[in-house]
């Protein structure tokens, strides 16, 4: 079945002749000697005083028109010196020339050996130029044009190429003072020379000839076909993804075939068959509204090794291509992989600048074609031995250069790929750009942030039990806060219907969801609160508590339409402890805790008198779920102390309740040990535990020496830590075996001591807020 990534892969696949209409680059060289007549030598980086002097002995450079040559300074304003008044050279220049013909052949797509024959020598002072034209057949054989920059101070001064519908504009400075620059074209290329705007730049002109002058002339590659085609295919696959029913990949990723490292991705350094499918995809690709970048390539996998005999560690940079393939594979073999990651990075832009995007996520089948790096070597692999537990193991990596792209209109989608961590800080900006122009939900800033926010609603992670997050700063909490902001109520309402209320919810989205509610229709934030509590009571009853009260405050305070009683129902209906109304307990369910009560109860006391009672029944009647002294003691004294909630007859009832319970306690008898026995509830009936039982029950020892083996002392020690016995335990190493020291203390009684001063505290509080 045909699809967009085999049919590209397929149309690519028949761009076989390398190069373009132009190359151009730069070299670091040894300086040569160069010498002119009339002058003498030329010191490089060239010298202002000697400017002069080249000018001085030049002729006006003229300019072909139709079979004339003519000098008009309108057309062309520079200065030449014919080849023959020129001398250059020195040890390294030959070669230094010859590496310089042979990178600008292989950019053009020649194959066939070529010489450089040397023109002109020009001179470019401030000023001058040259308009658009073509350069004339100064040669036999002749097909294209060198043109290399000596060292020179000046500023200006661009080469533009032109072939066709395509345009290059060359930079032609040296990125050092020992760097040449260099740049080479095709002789039917229309070029200018645009202005010297400071300075003065020595330009060496070379003719480019075919080495054997047999045959047909090359010219510059041509894939007009090819793009074409290119071009109605992305077209199409652009017009398909606008239907719902459109399963075809978010973008496409091309490999490419030669291995570059970070610093050399580039498009213009691309080589080979890389530059002409290149030259193919970037016009098809504005043609057709896609976006495109070159990219690197990585895959990181690890899993389970198995053993074949020698082992060694074996690294093999990406870099290196021309390590021994045959190279020993360590003694060890790949065997499972469990982990695979797929990034794209390093991301370049057609006209040679960096991309913002940073690592991204690809899947297999956006690759053209499909299975494209099923055969790829990895670039360096490492293999660990077995440890403890563990198994041998590998790790590797594969890179490889590539070229991706998508449809514009589909952008938003694709960066949606690379996960909240960068569509979320995207959607903040964007949210924050708008804020800021003051415009409306019709402007093209929040059209965007509304269609961001969309995909990223849509592959939301469903990771569902981290109830206890409270930070505000989470990732749902600051969607939900961009949302509100941007006052986007469509979205508000997916993001709590299908990720709130299933689940996806904390602590510490609750302010930002209260506000969120209230940018709702009243009957829809009725409904999509209570579906919220009810979906998470179970496993968060704390933050639903917090939430209720929030609403309560709202409904008390600013007099919101919402009718939160639903809500409030649904939470009460959910409290934990009566297992005929829940007889399955939640698994994910945490201890109940004292702000949840106060919380309940502030919400309850604002909304329904009736069923805040009915709560306090509920906590009274389970006092295993509802510990008196853990949770409902301090939620007690919470809630007397507050002036806003002292007073409401939930909480009346639930204070006289604990202070029952208190004056209950502070009535038992209370009084320290008489002598020294303690009492004994020891689970273990072993000699040893029955020797310590009767040590226990003697009300005149105070000490017991037990003196035995290590495994005796441990099982008599955690008798005694079990039963909880009044004991100080103290080891003698002196001797062997060694010596358990047991000693009598009142632990029980100063326990009981000092939970007495405790109630009596929080029962004097509980008296005072109730007069």
């Amino acid at each position: 079945m045909s699809s967009i990534t085999t049919d590209l892969a397929g149309l690519l696949d028949t761009v076989q002749r390398p190069g373009d209409f132009y190359a151009a680059g730069s070299a670091e060289i040894f300086t040569p000697s160069l010498e002119v007549e009339g002058v003498g030598p030329i010191a490089l980086p060239l010298l202002p005083v000697q400017a002069e002097q080249l000018i001085a002995v030049a002729e006006q450079a003229p300019y072909g028109r139709g079979e004339e040559t003519v000098i008009d300074t309108n057309v062309r304003r520079t200065w030449q010196i014919d080849a023959a008044k020129i001398r250059i050279g020195g040890r390294h220049w030959s070669r230094d020339l010859e590496t310089i013909v042979t990178r600008v052949a292989a950019g053009l797509g020649v194959a066939q050996p070529v010489v450089a024959e040397l023109y002109k020598l020009l001179v470019y002072d401030q000023g001058s130029f040259f308009v658009e034209h073509r350069d004339t057949e100064k040669a036999p054989g002749m097909f294209a044009t060198l043109v290399i920059v000596l060292p020179s101070l000046y500023t200006g001064g661009e080469l533009v190429v032109r072939h066709r519908d395509r345009e290059a504009r060359l930079d032609l400075h040296g990125p050092e003072p020992s760097d040449v620059a260099f740049a080479a074209f095709y002789a039917d290329c229309v070029h200018e020379v645009l202005p010297i705007t400071s300075g003065c730049r020595l330009t060496l002109v070379y003719n480019l000839l075919l080495r054997t002058a047999k045959g047909r002339l090359p010219e510059p590659p041509s894939y007009e076909t090819e793009q074409a085609a290119v071009a109605d295919l992305l077209r199409e696959w652009t017009a398909a993804k606008e239907s719902p029913d459109d399963d075809s990949p978010e973008k496409l990723v091309y490999p490419l075939e030669h291995a570059y490292t970070p610093a050399a991705l580039a498009f213009d350094a691309l080589k080979g068959v890389d530059a002409a499918v290149a030259s193919v995809l970037v016009p098809a690709a504005e043609q057709a509204d896609c976006d495109l970048h070159l990219v690197l390539i990585s895959i990181e996998e690890s899993g389970s090794a198995e053993y074949t005999g020698y082992y060694g560690p074996r690294r093999r940079r990406w870099s290196d291509e021309d390590e021994d393939e045959d190279e020993d594979e360590d003694g060890f073999e790949v065997g499972e992989v469990c982990d695979r990651t797929t990034t794209l990075s390093e991301w370049r832009l057609p006209d040679g600048s960096e991309s913002e995007l940073g690592d991204f996520p690809f899947e297999e089948t956006e690759l053209c074609p499909p299975g494209a790096l099923d055969d790829l070597e990895p670039d360096e692999q490492h293999f660990h031995e077995a440890t403890g537990n563990e198994g041998a193991s590998f790790e590797r990596t594969y890179h490889r250069a590539g070229l991706v792209l998508w449809p514009r209109r589909r952008r938003l989608a694709v960066l949606n790929q690379a996960g909240l961590s960068a569509t979320l800080p995207y959607l903040e900006e964007l949210t924050q750009r708008w804020v800021e122009s003051g415009e409306g939900p019709e402007s093209r800033r929040w059209r965007l942030a509304h269609e961001l926010s969309g995909h990223m609603l849509r592959t939301w992670p469903r990771e569902v039990g981290d109830y206890w997050r409270t930070d505000t700063q989470s990732s749902e909490a600051r969607m939900l806060a961009l949302l509100n902001r941007l006052r986007d109520t469509a979205r508000i309402d997916a993001f709590l219907a299908n990720l709130s209320a299933a689940g996806v919810y904390g602590k510490g989205d609750n302010a930002a969801l209260v506000e969120a509610i209230g940018l709702l229709p009243p009957e829809r934030a009725t409904e999509l609160i209570e579906r919220i509590i009810a979906g998470n009571s179970g496993a968060a009853l704390g933050a639903c508590g917090d939430l209720l009260a929030r609403c309560a405050a709202v409904a008390r305070d600013a007099g919101s339409a919402v009718d939160f009683l639903p809500a409030a129902r649904a939470l009460v209906e959910a409290l934990p402890g009566n297992p005929a109304r829940a007889p399955q307990p939640d698994w994910r369910r945490s201890p109940v805790e004292p702000g949840f009560i106060v919380d309940l109860l502030t919400a309850l006391g604002q909304l329904d008198a009736m069923l805040a009672d009915g709560a306090v029944d509920h906590l009274l009647a389970w006092p295993k779920t509802y510990g008196l002294d853990t949770v409902l003691v301090p939620a007690a004294l919470a809630l007397t102390e507050r002036k806003a909630s002292r007073d409401e007859a939930a909480v009346r009832r639930l204070r006289a309740a604990c202070l029952a319970h208190l004056r209950a306690r502070i009535a038992e008898p209370l009084e320290p040990p008489r002598d020294w026995m303690r009492t004994s509830a020891l689970p273990c009936r072993c000699r040893h535990c029955t020797e310590l039982s009767q040590f226990l029950a003697d009300p005149n020892r105070k000490v017991w020496t037990f003196k035995a083996a290590a495994p005796d002392r441990e099982h008599v020690e955690d008798s005694i830590r079990r039963a909880g016995c009044d004991l100080d335990r103290a080891t003698d190493r002196n001797g062997r075996p060694y010596t358990l020291i047991c000693t009598k203390n009142q632990a029980s009684y100063d326990l009981l001591a000092h939970q007495r001063q405790k109630d009596l505290a929080e029962a004097v509080r509980l008296e005072i807020a109730r007069t």
